[in-house]
């Protein structure tokens, strides 16, 4: 092969690479979009339909089968509206408020026991919201149960089973 034979190659090769990654960049730059999108998404992971069912099993006997609230449980279409997922899982998982009015605990002879069977039982105080850190079905399914009550708040899943 002579010379110019394989300038011409060399350029011609050259060229061919260089057309290639300019296709490939302006691939790139069509869909920055799309990954813009996509990164500015804040979708929890979990599924309405797993929340659903976790939500009948442990939390509808206070808050009813739809989340619209029952006697002292507050309506959870309206309260999730402006609550997020990491709000969502602290309330959940920790979060509880004592009403024991004059109980004290250790106090003229009552224990933490004592004081937590006359909650449970309605004899004294009561209990607004448990903390359920320690039930496992609801911390492994938490971000289930947030997808279901976001979609509920958000008007996308009525008060029915969803679909699997």
């Amino acid at each position: 092969m002579n010379m110019l034979s394989r300038i011409i190659l060399i350029t011609t090769t050259a060229l061919t690479v260089a057309l290639s990654l300019a296709a490939c960049t302006s691939v790139e730059v069509q869909n920055t979009q799309a990954a813009k999108e996509l990164k500015a998404e804040t979708r929890v992971p979990g599924t309405a339909y797993n929340g659903w069912r976790v939500f009948q099993d442990k939390c509808a006997g206070c808050h009813g089968p739809a989340a619209t609230g029952m006697g002292n449980a507050p309506n959870l279409v309206v309260r999730m509206r402006d609550v997020g997922p990491r709000q969502f899982v602290d309330l959940v998982l920790k979060r509880y408020d004592w009403g024991l009015g004059s109980m004290q605990a250790n106090h003229a002879g009552v224990t933490w026991d004592t004081m937590v069977d006359d909650v449970m039982q309605n004899k004294q105080g009561s209990l607004t919201m448990p903390a359920w850190e320690g039930e496992p079905r609801v911390t492994a399914h938490i971000t289930d149960l947030y997808a279901y009550l976001s979609a509920r708040a958000q008007g996308t899943q009525g008060p029915g089973r969803p679909a699997p």
